[in-house]
């Protein structure tokens, strides 16, 4: 079953994503397809600026492949700086192209 994960904290800034990113991939500056990730089983990845701050929302095969990319993900974090934990939960309902 999928699964959501929305990231939110106050220290989640759109320079440290960006960094994060790079660090991430080996040095690219934005992510532009699943194979970016460095894990398998991302399906949809959105991030951006809004009024409460930078958000990212992904949506995953499953939990395991979200814990594995976590295990990649949450060191990374803690080296930009950016602290604290996403929502996850089942997604009710998916729909994609």
């Amino acid at each position: 079953m999928p699964i959501v994960a929305v990231f939110q904290s106050p220290s989640l800034t759109k320079e440290r994503y960006e960094e994060s990113v790079r660090q991430l991939t080996g040095g690219k500056s934005r992510m532009a397809s699943p194979a970016d990730w460095p894990v398998e089983g991302l399906l949809v990845h959105a991030a951006g600026e809004g009024d409460k701050g930078f958000r990212v929302v992904d949506v995953w095969t499953s939990e395991d492949a979200f814990r594995r990319f976590g295990e990649k993900l949450m060191p990374v974090l803690k080296a930009v700086g950016v602290e604290g934990e996403p929502d996850i939960y089942p997604a009710h309902t998916f729909v994609s192209e």
